[in-house]
């Protein structure tokens, strides 16, 4: 039996004011936009304590716990390149209280390191803001007797297959392996878990030179441990100017820049995603940020969240050529 709901009797303007007060509901923004963050922030990293990346990550976390009025966690979740942290970031819940800070060119060149990725950055990791600009630098012992990258090359060229490298992340191997093919260098790799687990081979003369990031590049040459003595970058920069490129010191194809981000699940809400790339454009746009960076050889990339997802999704596609340049076979 069908029943009709009989409102003979009811007051038209109680039954308008209710219609009205349910359109307005619907229009209002949701209540996480507004209570976020409601809890203490994961900030992900994917590189050991101490290291050039968690140097980057912690400084951001501290301003970004300035900003939210939370206390800010960082993880170091190390292992598969990077791919561990990004993983467990993608999979976390998407209400913004974990963020993956990392090098989003490197996230996006491991799509294409792995024969089975975990995750597909482009689809399932959102770009809330992006943080800098910086290249990798090529470095060698501060006693080495090679003062410019073109001296480096001939003396390598000699050397053969007896002449060696050192990297510690995605980029540094891609550079290594295309340095090469532009030089003809036959130097073998040696790969380390941080740029710091190499200093004593540096030392010993173990390895000749080294593709570094930035922060462990300008840490150890200011300590009198490395010589830097050129950029990755099409072109120099702000940070480094006197650094030529590889492209001025005769080795050209070699145009690599990373760039770190913040990054959120996927699915997390618009106007989560806006509020972080509010603040994070807030803090970089600072003195004392400006100047952080600079130190630590990048320059600051304030850019909307769609803007550094596009970036994201076209590096996706420029790393699978760079791989392919390199004849780096998926692992």
């Amino acid at each position: 039996m069908t029943r009709t709901l009989n409102t003979t009797g009811v007051d038209r303007r109680t039954l308008l004011a209710g219609a009205g007060a349910l359109a307005a509901s619907s229009l209002a923004p949701p209540a996480f936009a507004q209570a976020y963050p409601s809890q203490n922030i994961t900030i992900v990293c994917a590189f050991p304590a101490g290291s050039g990346a968690d140097v980057l990550v912690r400084y951001f976390a501290e301003e970004l716990r300035k900003k939210a009025g939370r206390t800010t966690i960082v993880e170091n979740r190390v292992g598969a390149a990077g791919n561990i942290a990004a993983t467990y970031t993608a999979r976390a819940k998407p209400d913004g209280h974990t963020i993956h800070i990392h090098a989003g060119s490197s996230t996006a060149a491991n799509f294409h390191l792995f024969k089975n990725p975990p995750i597909d950055p482009g689809k399932e990791l959102q770009v809330v803001a992006t943080l800098n600009k910086q290249p990798f630098m090529v470095v060698v012992a501060a006693s080495s007797p090679y003062k410019t990258l073109r001296e480096l090359t001939d003396a390598m060229l000699k050397k053969g297959d007896k002449a060696s490298y050192a990297q510690s992340n995605t980029t540094g191997k891609v550079m290594g392996e295309l340095y090469k093919i532009a030089t003809g260098v036959k130097a073998v790799e040696v790969p380390y878990r941080t740029a710091n687990d190499s200093i004593n081979d540096f030392a010993s003369g173990a390895v000749d030179y080294g593709m570094m990031d930035p922060v462990a590049a300008l840490v150890n040459a200011r300590a009198g441990r490395w010589r830097m003595l050129a950029v990755s970058t099409p072109e120099r920069v702000q940070a480094v100017p006197e650094l030529p490129t590889m492209t001025e010191e005769g080795v050209p194809g070699v145009e690599l820049f990373g760039w770190f981000a913040a990054m959120v699940p996927a699915a997390t809400p618009k106007p989560i995603v806006q509020q972080l790339n509010t603040w994070f454009n807030e803090i970089e746009r600072t003195d004392e940020t400006r100047e952080f960076l600079k130190t630590n050889g990048g320059d600051p990339w304030v850019t909307t969240p769609e803007q550094g997802q596009a970036q994201l999704i076209a590096d996706q596609k420029q790393w699978e050529a760079h791989m392919k340049a390199a004849k780096i076979e998926p692992q």
